[in-house]
């Protein structure tokens, strides 16, 4: 499924196959119009310029725990990226000039494949535990970890930068 490039580097062991160190439970599923990795969009910029909604499902046992969630204007939305590899420890983007490790990206190939998504509510049914949202970039069908009310208070830095390009000696 994900094609080696030059200059990439995989692990000599995959996480996928080693014993776990903790449990993770899915809390339920994400369901978005996307159904093939190249129809995905890449992150959620390009999700909400799509304009393609999308919904997150909450098995039965979790909506209780949407209690209090009416009126959070974002959400920090956790996902296990299931389909990614995760064995591949430096990458070679398309659009990067040169490789790099996986912690410097938000590519989905991670050794734990956790995504991040904040995203705006639109409505929120708790008995039926769907929560309409704005956009994601996720596959649908994509595993829910968890939910999170976002708050530009904390979560949010206006002088956050991106990792630096290291050029060339």
């Amino acid at each position: 499924m994900f094609e080696q490039r030059e200059g990439e580097v995989r692990l000599a062991d995959d996480p996928a196959a080693m014993a776990a160190d903790a449990s993770v439970v899915f809390i339920g599923r994400i369901r978005s119009p996307w159904l093939k990795r190249d129809d995905c969009p890449k992150n959620m910029a390009a999700a909400r310029a799509t304009g393609m909604h999308a919904s997150i499902e909450i098995e039965a046992p979790y909506r209780p725990g949407l209690e209090g969630l009416a009126g959070t204007s974002h959400l920090a939305v956790l996902s296990w990226l299931n389909f990614a590899p995760r064995n591949l420890i430096v990458q070679n983007p398309r659009h990067a000039t040169e490789p790099k490790g996986v912690f410097a990206l938000r590519s989905p190939a991670r050794p734990n494949p956790i995504g991040l998504h904040v995203v705006r509510p639109l409505s929120i049914d708790m008995e039926a535990g769907l929560i309409a949202i704005d956009g994601i970039d996720v596959l649908d069908g994509t595993p829910l970890i968890d939910i999170k009310p976002y708050f530009a208070s904390i979560d949010a830095f206006p002088d956050a930068v991106p990792p630096r390009r290291s050029s060339a000696p």
